[in-house]
Order: C-alpha cells, then sequence, then structure tokens
C-alpha cells in the first residue's frame, strides 16, 4: 500500500495496469489523445506487482483491480469512474485544475 501512495503522488496522473489488459489499453489512450502524458506503472512488470495488484483491488473493493487512475495523488478509480468523469464533463476540468492540461 506504502508503495501505491508513494508512486500516486509522483505524478499529477498515475494509472496503474497490466499490459495484456484491453481497459488498461483504452484509459490510457484516453489521457494521451487528451494531451495528457500520464506515469503508467504496468503491474505485470513490476517486481511488487501482484502486491500492488491485491492493494489496489482493497483500496477500489473489486477485482480485477485494474485499470486503477489516481489524479492529483487521489485515487478516482477505475474506467468506470474514469469514463463517467468524461462523459458528463469532469474531466477535463479536473485534469485542468490539478495542472495536468494546459489547455
Amino acid at each position: 500500500m506504502e508503495a501505491i501512495t508513494r508512486l500516486a503522488s509522483q505524478n499529477v496522473v498515475v494509472i496503474f495496469s497490466v499490459s495484456s489488459c484491453f481497459m488498461c489499453l483504452s484509459i490510457k489512450r484516453l489521457f494521451y489523445d487528451l494531451g495528457v502524458s500520464p506515469a503508467v506503472h504496468e503491474l505485470d512488470q513490476e517486481p511488487r506487482g501482484k502486491e500492488m495488484e491485491k492493494a489496489l483491488g482493497n483500496l477500489l473493493g473489486r477485482r480485477p483491480s485494474v485499470p486503477a487512475i489516481f489524479i492529483g495523488g487521489r485515487l478516482v478509480g477505475s474506467i468506470d469512474q474514469v469514463m463517467s468523469l468524461h462523459l458528463g464533463g469532469s474531466l477535463v476540468p479536473l485534469l485542468k485544475r490539478e495542472g495536468a492540461l494546459w489547455l
């Protein structure tokens, strides 16, 4: 859990992902298309990835635990929550407020 908190606070947008996950790929593409360069941590390539994935599952209260998205050091949630923010018109203002977008 400590590693997740530390990594999540090092960049404005942080995505915990698994490289073979289609939903993870989709959420990364959304941020790239918006002009955001998130820090991406591929848990299947991290030495403590399984442990981190379990901790994220506890934080999110669900499995699978990826993608898990943090904005401004705070857990936003998984793809469902981010897409809901985006479709509701709240994601871009949040990204601007946190300094991830300068448009």
